[in-house]
């Protein structure tokens, strides 16, 4: 299976992601003008989307093992 991510890979893949959608949220509410604010909501929507893919590949590797 070289190539393909495991469950532990992924796992810590989505807690990254999740740390990092965390991280930007709290600078979203300490943050004001708006080049910033649309630079984080960019980034939080970058991070949204990788998360996305992230769970979604973790649900087809435990459904290929079922």
């Amino acid at each position: 299976m070289a190539g393909q991510a495991t469950l532990k890979d992924l796992d810590d893949r989505i807690a990254i992601a999740r740390a990092n959608i965390s991280e930007l949220m709290e600078r979203a509410t300490a943050t004001s003008g708006s080049g910033a604010e649309e630079a984080i909501a960019n980034r939080l929507s970058e991070q949204q989307d990788v998360l996305n893919a992230l769970l979604q590949q973790r649900e087809e590797l435990e459904k290929g093992s079922s």
